[in-house]
């Protein structure tokens, strides 16, 4: 059986101020096609407050400061460390930010494999239970064609 991954309580900050967008994602998968937000998949977060997330977990942090009009954007990418730290992988800022650590942030999710890949379970009658969608995204996620 798959051991399941602990959880660890960790400070998310908030970037930016509350006149612009802020927020938080555990990153899970990177559409490696896109150079935007939309390239991070994952469940949001909120930041500025503790959070629980999954201890190696990569933390993608948003936010703007300065007026609605010309807002000054940054985000940090951070990794979760089992003691509820969290370690500070990447920055960027301005319009680009997305696809400046879009390598960055797939670099880490790659380096999570190895670990995943020692406790993979071999195919099972389980397996039958979940629906062609589910399947069909995991294997998507993995970068499979269907």
């Amino acid at each position: 059986m798959t051991a399941e991954v602990p959880s660890v309580a960790v400070d998310v900050p908030q970037l930016g101020d509350d006149r612009g967008k802020n927020w938080a994602k555990v990153v899970t998968n990177v559409d490696g096609s896109l150079a935007s937000g939309w390239a991070y998949e994952g469940a949001f977060i909120a930041s500025g407050g503790i959070q629980d997330v999954p201890v190696g977990s990569v933390l993608l942090v948003y936010g703007e400061r300065g007026s609605r009009d010309r807002p000054m954007i940054i985000a940090k990418v951070f990794t979760a460390n089992g003691d509820g730290t969290l370690t500070a992988q990447a920055e960027a800022s301005g319009r680009a930010w997305a696809r400046t650590l879009r390598d960055r942030v797939e670099d880490l999710l790659s380096d999570q494999l190895p670990a995943l890949e020692d406790d993979r379970l071999p195919w099972s009658a389980e397996l039958m239970r979940w629906s062609d969608q589910a399947i069909a995204d995991e294997a998507a996620r993995r970068g499979l064609s269907t």
